[in-house]
């Protein structure tokens, strides 16, 4: 049974930080990209993927650019969102998926889903 489960989520002040995590379970985990998406009320899913590759800077929004950071710990079957200087725009749940990326096209196929973390943001 594939399984994406997000932890680390809460109530955090504008200014704070937080780190999410997302464990990987059911599937192999080098065999995928797993990145991060969140959705926040009355707005679309975006993609907040932001890690230090020239092909994911298509999914790191510059709203989060430079505060957000993603990261992975293949041994654990893990990823992360270290999240920095929070707003209260950032706001929503926050979802790691797995799929294909296709570095050809620069083109993620979300495969499987987490059930989120929401994260709240005061001001």
């Amino acid at each position: 049974e594939v399984q994406l489960v997000e932890s680390g989520g809460g109530l955090v002040q504008a200014g704070g930080s937080l780190r999410l995590s997302c464990a990987a379970s059911g599937f192999t985990f080098a065999d995928y990209a797993v990145g991060w998406f969140r959705q926040a009320p009355g707005k679309e899913r975006e993609a907040v993927s932001c890690i230090n590759s020239s092909d994911f800077s298509t999914y790191c929004p510059d709203s989060v650019r430079g505060r957000f950071t993603a990261s992975s710990d293949s041994a654990k079957n893990t990823v992360y969102l270290q999240m920095n200087n929070l707003k209260p725009e950032d706001t929503a749940v926050y979802i790691c998926a797995a799929g294909t990326y296709y570095s050809d096209t620069l083109y993620f196929r979300a495969e499987y889903w987490g059930q989120g973390t929401q994260v709240t943001v005061s001001s």
